[in-house]
């Protein structure tokens, strides 16, 4: 039988500016609806970000994630994954802040520096509602997103090692499967471990599916593919035949509103539930099952929502 299908929804991010859709969760209490309500329709790990709820703008403060986590926590059952990717420009301390705080079950931790090319998006707007937004796009011209073999290891060794936070390793890049297996080969990440393959970003791997299944067949060939779960995301209108592909050969997905604003050719979304509610529909009409929170955390080796910190 094949295994039921784990929906990862990311509701925020820190890449779409609030200009962009006003369906795009910002304030602590929009974050916390959206994370509920893709929880009920079907995603068993939601994936977050925070912002100031003034401007938008991406929020390290473990504050700022206080005024959510914990209702979304008291709301579902889903597993809370606190994302170490921050905002563009903030150190890796300021990244590890929230995640250090909160020891959550999961987090995520970016597999390698890369350029990340947000600039593009600036040609699909004229006006802006805050003036952070055009400059945070246009400096990803000329910025690499740091994550080096140090920053890397800091981040498995304190949460990972003091915490028993686990990791969504994202990979943009077949070269960041190869740091995964470093760090595996130093006894620094063990099985089972969660790859969520990106796709979409300029920088990173185009959305093709060669790539994905050339991906997938290395990731199978350097860890085994009985010790790691692996995961899909891809950027913009990539997303949902991503999340299909993935589905279909054997994988998990990840949507929401922090890789597409979009349900459809030139639709903005309304919600990270409808999303979620789009590719569940999908997933089922493919003859699969989606994962429960509880199935989520048996696979992935988590240690459970009762030993967080909030």
């Amino acid at each position: 039988m094949p295994k039921s299908v784990i929906i990862t929804c990311a509701p925020t991010g820190g890449i779409h500016t609030p200009s962009m859709s006003e369906h795009l969760p910002i304030t602590p209490a929009e974050i916390a609806t959206a994370s509920i309500e893709a929880a009920e329709a079907g995603a068993s790990i939601i994936h977050l970000h925070a912002r100031d709820p003034e401007n938008g703008r991406p929020d390290p403060r473990p504050e700022t994630f206080l005024r959510f986590l914990p209702t979304i926590k008291q709301s579902t059952n889903a597993v809370i994954n606190v994302s170490t990717g921050g905002g563009l420009g903030m150190s890796m301390e300021e990244r590890l802040r929230a995640a250090t705080t909160t020891s959550p079950e999961m987090a995520s931790l970016n597999m390698g520096s890369m350029n990340f090319g947000l600039f593009p998006l600036l040609e699909k707007r004229g006006e802006w509602k805050h003036d952070w937004e055009p400059e945070f796009l246009g400096m990803t011209r000329d910025f690499i997103f740091p994550n080096t073999f140090a920053t890397i290891e800091q981040a498995l060794r304190e949460l990972g090692g003091k915490h028993g936070t686990k990791f969504e390793f994202e990979c943009y890049d077949l070269g960041h499967l190869y740091n995964l297996k470093w760090f595996v080969d130093q006894g620094l990440v063990k099985s089972p471990f969660f790859i969520q393959m990106v796709f979409g970003i300029l920088g990173g791997m185009g959305a093709e599916l060669d790539h994905l299944v050339h991906l997938h067949r290395t990731a199978d060939r350097l860890f085994g593919p009985e010790n790691y779960e692996w995961s899909v995301l891809a950027a913009g209108r990539h997303q949902m035949p991503f999340a299909t592909q993935s589905a279909m050969l054997g994988g998990n997905l990840r949507v929401g509103l922090e890789d597409s604003l979009y349900i459809g050719k030139g639709e903005l979304a309304v919600s990270n539930a409808q999303q979620v509610e789009r590719i569940r529909s999908i997933v089922e009409n493919l003859g699969l099952s989606v994962a429960t929170p509880d199935e989520a955390r048996e696979r992935l080796g988590l240690k459970g929502g009762d030993r967080v910190s909030f």
